[in-house]
C-alpha cells in the first residue's frame, strides 16, 4: 500500500526552491503558518500541562511532521524543543529543508518517502494540508495513528468540503494565482466529521476541532467557524 498519488508529489517538488520564498508560490502556507502554530502550542500546553511562558514545551519530546515540505512547520516544532523527523514523498523538498535547517542551525532529520513505511513511534505528530492529497485517507490515517505513542497527540488540517472552501482555495485562490493552479482537487475535501471518523476508526480520540476562518481585516484565523478550513486535535490510546 502506497499513500502517495505521483502527480500531487511533482505538482508541490515543482516549488522547492521557492518554498521560503514568502511572496513565492507558497505564499499562502507562509500566511498560515502562525495560525496554524497558535493552535499547536494551544494543544501542546493544555495536553502536557505546559508553562504557557516556556520557550521549549517540547524539550524531551519527540515529533514527526508529515508531508513537512520544505520546512515550514518542522523548524518551529524544533525551536519548540522537540527533537523533529519531518517526511515528505519529494525528495526535492527534502533536499530544500535539508539546506534551510543547516543554514539556521537546527538539527531536523529529514527523509524521503511515506509514512506507511515509517519506523517508530512519536509524542506529536502533526499532519498540515496532507490527508487530502494522498491516496487512500484511511490507510493514511491508521498510518499516522501506528506511529503515535499511548497518550500522544496528533494535530491535522485540512480544507473543509465546503461550497465555501471550494471558492475561496479553487475558485478565487488557484483561479487568481495566490494558490498554485492545480493544487487541490475539491472531490477529496474532507468534511470534519468524516476526518473526526477516520481518526476514530483508527483508534485515536478526536479531543478538539477549530476552525480557521478568512476575513479582509483580520486575514487567516482561529474561528468557530468551520466552513473553510479546520484543525483537529486526537490523542493516541
Amino acid at each position: 500500500m502506497t499513500s502517495i498519488v505521483e502527480h500531487e508529489v511533482k505538482q508541490f517538488a515543482a516549488q522547492a526552491r521557492d518554498w521560503w520564498n514568502p511572496d513565492g508560490p507558497e505564499a499562502m502556507l507562509h500566511r498560515l503558518n502562525p495560525v496554524r502554530l497558535k493552535y499547536i502550542r494551544d494543544q501542546i500546553d493544555q495536553h502536557w500541562q505546559c508553562d504557557e511562558c516556556s520557550r521549549t514545551p517540547l524539550s524531551g519530546k519527540t515529533a514527526l511532521d508529515v508531508g513537512c515540505g520544505a520546512g515550514l512547520l518542522a523548524e518551529p516544532l524544533a525551536r519548540l524543543g522537540a527533537k523533529v523527523t519531518g517526511l515528505d514523498a519529494s525528495a526535492e523538498l527534502i533536499d530544500v529543508a535539508r539546506e534551510h535547517a543547516r543554514a539556521t542551525g537546527l538539527g531536523i532529520d529529514y527523509r524521503a518517502g511515506e509514512v506507511v513505511k515509517l519506523e517508530g513511534e512519536f509524542d506529536l505528530i502533526t499532519c498540515m494540508e496532507v490527508i487530502e492529497h494522498v491516496a487512500d485517507p484511511m490507510a493514511f490515517a491508521g498510518a499516522l495513528a501506528r506511529r503515535l505513542t499511548s497518550g500522544g497527540l496528533l494535530i491535522m488540517s485540512t480544507p473543509n468540503a465546503t461550497g465555501w472552501s471550494k471558492l475561496l482555495m479553487i475558485t478565487i485562490g488557484e483561479g487568481l494565482g495566490r494558490i498554485p493552479r492545480g493544487t487541490h482537487e475539491f472531490e477529496k475535501f474532507i468534511a470534519p466529521e468524516q476526518l473526526k471518523a477516520l481518526l476514530n476508526g483508527a483508534g485515536l480520540t478526536c479531543i478538539d476541532v477549530e476552525g480557521i476562518a478568512f476575513s479582509p481585516t483580520r486575514g487567516l484565523h482561529l474561528s468557530d467557524d468551520l466552513r473553510l478550513h479546520y484543525l483537529v486535535t486526537a490523542v493516541g490510546s
